[in-house]
């Protein structure tokens, strides 16, 4: 599978590239003052330091779909994991104190596309989700 590339926009740099660095266990490549390259479980995610990203300047009206009782942020991105590897991270974001938007939980258990998935903002408040399939085969079943 090839690495995806996403930017996106955060406040504060410092803040927010601490989170992903200690929290999430990001390594670091190329950086400037208003930018930094982060190795997100193996894909390239940048962090822009912008002016509209900033609490100070008017933001869009949040987005959200109701999923399994669950408003569900829109946008949102995230990786899908290993399911150890998403268990390890679940509690890596406990121990770490960061407040859930949708607590750690297995949807469709015993079916078809079983997963278990979580939702949080990073400092920026950017919304990510986290999931991981019992089986990586049924990432795309309907």
């Amino acid at each position: 599978m090839n690495p995806f590339h996403l930017a996106i926009p955060v406040d504060d740099l410092a803040r927010t590239r601490a989170f992903y660095e200690n929290v999430l266990g990001c390594g670091v490549g190329r950086s400037d003052t208003q930018w930094v390259d982060l190795n997100l479980y193996g894909h390239q995610l940048v962090l822009h330091e912008v002016a509209s990203a900033r609490t100070d300047q008017p933001q869009p009206t949040p987005q959200h779909n109701p999923v399994d009782g669950h408003d569900v942020p829109v946008p949102h991105f995230g990786v899908i994991l290993d399911w150890g590897d998403w268990e390890d991270l679940a509690e890596r974001l406990r121990a770490a104190n960061v407040e859930f938007l949708i607590e750690p939980y297995v949807r469709f258990a015993g079916e078809v596309g079983e997963q278990a998935t979580l939702f949080f903002f990073d400092p920026s408040g950017n919304a990510l989700e986290f999931k991981s399939f019992r089986d990586f085969g049924q990432i795309f079943a309907s």
